[in-house]
Parts: C-alpha cells; structure tokens; sequence
C-alpha cells in the first residue's frame, strides 16, 4: 500500500463508516467501552495542549493552525479562549460536523474557520501548527515530509502527538489486528520518537514539552517543539 493509496483510504473512511464511528467517539453520547476509553484518552490530550498554551498567557489572538482538527475537539476550545483557529481536516463530513459543533458554542464568532483539505495543501503562518492523532495515519517514510511541511508553517511551535513505536505497543497492535470488526479503523502506524525528534530538530526546532497519555486502548505521545 503505497503513501497515495493511504490518503485515499483515510479520506473515504472518515466520510463513510469512521465519520459516525468518531462522530460518536468525539462526541459525549453513550457508546462502548472501549469508544469510551478512546474517547477518554484523546480528550487528556486535548486537555493537556490547552493547558499548556494557557499556562503561557497569550492564548487570546494567537494563531493557531489545527492541522487534522476532525470534528474541532482541539478548535473550539481554543476558541473559546480567543484564540484565532484555522482548523482542516481531509474529511469533508468532519469539517461539516465541526462547523455545527462550532455554531452551537461560539455562534456567530468569527475568530475559528475550518476547511476540507489534506496537510500537505495547507499553506500560511501561524504562531503555533498542531497536529493531533495523525500521523497514526503516516507511514515513517513519509512522516518527514509532512511534519518538515508543518514545520514551515509555524513561527514558534509544533505540537504533535504520535502512537510510540515501543516492542510492548507493537505487540499490542498485533494482537489488536487479530480481531477485525465492522467498524475497524484505517492502517495504524507507530513512529519512534527518536525518529520523529530528529526531524523536527533538522527543521530548526528544540524539543520542550512532553507527556505520554495511556489508556487501556489510546496511546499518544506529544511533544511540544519550538523554534531556535
């Protein structure tokens, strides 16, 4: 499976079957253990980002990209603290249910905007570029293109989280993949933080921040990046 192929794969996932599956999961509706373990440990990981760009202290007007915003569990958020949102996501329905989402907490605020489009079309500056529980969707061949690109749309920072590629999680995955259901996800790809630390190092930045948030079934490493 080639790099084209997975974008085409995600991309139909997430306006089809994944749409109502993560629609639900990024939602707060009754759904299964394991969605709401999922749930969760992807909202510890929003938490913990707004905590740290509330911690400091300019939150209100700065430009933030949310590179993958899905459903805007990152971008409304930010919003709501005042911060200015460009949020995209590959899947269209996504971008939909995030400007609903939107309406019904902001209203007429103009200070967020969403748009359907892939990472590797995005284009302008902004203070801060985050990027969660994506490259889960990037095979390590083409993860340095993508973060080298996001880098050169941030000013000062790049938060990215990523599923960590230890043996004790690529055994998990294993076992998980055992067990195929109807509402199984997209290829999931692991990445090594040394790897990805390099990456963002060649492209001008110093690692601060981090954390690792684990669940019985979410796992995300994140790293807070900013420029030298």
């Amino acid at each position: 499976m080639n790099a084209v192929d997975d974008k085409t794969i995600v991309r139909e996932y997430f306006n089809a079957t994944g749409f109502e599956r993560w629609r639900r999961i990024y939602g707060d509706g009754e759904v299964s253990k394991v969605q709401l373990d999922i749930r969760s440990g992807h909202q510890q990981t929003v938490d913990t980002v707004i905590s740290w760009l509330s911690a400091d202290g300019n939150l209100r007007g700065l430009s933030v990209c949310d590179a993958g915003c899905g459903v805007g569990s990152l971008s409304i958020p930010l919003a709501q603290a005042g911060a200015i949102v460009y949020g995209s996501d590959i899947s269209e329905k996504m971008v939909a249910e995030a400007y609903q989402r939107a309406r019904g907490v902001l209203g007429a605020a103009n200070n967020v905007t969403f748009t359907a489009q892939d990472l590797e079309t995005l284009s302008g500056s902004y203070h801060t570029v985050i990027c969660l529980d994506v490259l889960i969707h990037y095979p390590q061949d083409k993860a340095a293109e993508m973060i080298g690109h996001l880098c050169s749309m941030a000013e000062s920072r790049v938060i990215l989280s990523f599923a960590p590629k230890t043996f004790a999680l690529s055994l998990l995955k294993k076992v998980g993949e055992l067990f195929p259901g109807p509402s199984k996800t997209t290829r999931a790809y692991q990445h090594r933080e040394a790897d990805l630390v390099k990456i963002l190092e060649s492209n001008g930045f110093s690692i601060g921040r981090q954390t690792m948030t684990s669940t019985r079934f979410y796992f995300s490493r994140l790293l807070e990046a900013t420029r030298r």
